[in-house]
């Protein structure tokens, strides 16, 4: 893993190196970028994909003390770690399970090259379904999210239906994912208080208002939807697919919110003829 010192502090990112094209993979929130491991694999050579962990709690380099983090600032977070970076047009930024890639296509659209949006908050789904608002409803209540993160660390909980991660994916996450991302959020109170106001600070029209924004994104952009999701609502998909100009869609079957755990090879193979198409 490599650094990159950015305004909020240092943030790791994976970054595969050689000259393919530059892919940078965004997950969600309570996640780290092993979400991605098996699309990196999928891409191989072809691809550089650069996989930044963002400081969405399971973090485990600490920020600038005094670091804020909202949404919308985060959404700016990842056009700084591009710029840092001097990523060119021809650049992919492909986001799962989250909607920061959306607000900065909408506040910075020069700076967003190819999109792909796969499966993530969008319109009025924010918090979005089940898992975003148990997070949400967590998030207001003190020790909530510690309480959270604590009973997920008992087993045979991850496999309750219709919460957790559980509720994220087709097939049931790797336990091996789960003690990861949820390991800096239980050891640690700072991650805990950032996530917290992260959670807080959610804006509830501000994904209909990147909606609106993208009326306007005149770029290359994929839609990738699962046929099954609970939490990301299918109709979306085709809605995002339908108001972005130049938007085109792909739904998986198999398939929910955690498209790089359930289906990697669609998803991968979906953004390699979306290269194709677009070079």
């Amino acid at each position: 893993m490599a650094q990159i010192d950015l305004g909020v502090g240092p943030v790791e990112y994976q970054d595969t190196g050689g000259g393919g094209v530059p892919v940078v993979l965004l997950h969600g929130p309570a996640q780290d970028g092993s979400v991605w491991r098996h699309v990196v694999d999928e891409l191989g050579a072809g691809f550089r994909c650069l996989v930044p962990t963002l400081p969405y709690g399971s973090h485990r380099v600490p920020l600038r003390p005094g670091a804020e983090l909202a949404p919308h600032s985060l959404a700016l977070l990842i056009g700084e770690f591009a710029d840092a970076l001097k990523l060119g047009d021809d650049t992919v930024f492909v986001e799962n399970d989250a909607g920061r890639l959306q607000q900065l296509a909408a506040a910075r659209p020069e700076r967003v090259g190819r999109m792909v949006i796969a499966g993530c908050e969008a319109f009025d789904n924010y918090p979005p379904r089940a898992g975003g608002k148990m997070l949400d409803a967590a998030a207001r209540v003190p020790g909530g999210i510690a309480l959270l993160v604590n009973g997920l660390a008992l087993r045979p909980l991850r496999r309750v239906p219709g919460t957790g991660y559980a509720v994220m994916a087709h097939k049931p996450v790797a336990d091996d994912l789960i003690d990861r991302w949820i390991g800096p959020l239980r050891s640690s109170p700072t991650n805990r208080e950032l996530f917290v106001r992260y959670l807080r600070s959610v804006r509830r029209t501000e994904m209909l208002e990147a909606a609106e924004a993208l009326r306007a994104y005149d770029r290359p952009a994929l839609v990738v939807w699962g046929r099954q999701d609970r939490m990301m609502p299918p109709e979306h998909g085709r809605r995002l697919a339908e108001l972005l100009p130049r938007g085109r869609l792909v739904e998986l079957d198999d398939c929910r919110t955690l498209i790089p755990l359930d289906r990697p090879d669609g998803l991968a193979g979906a953004v390699r003829d979306f290269v194709r198409e677009t070079s």
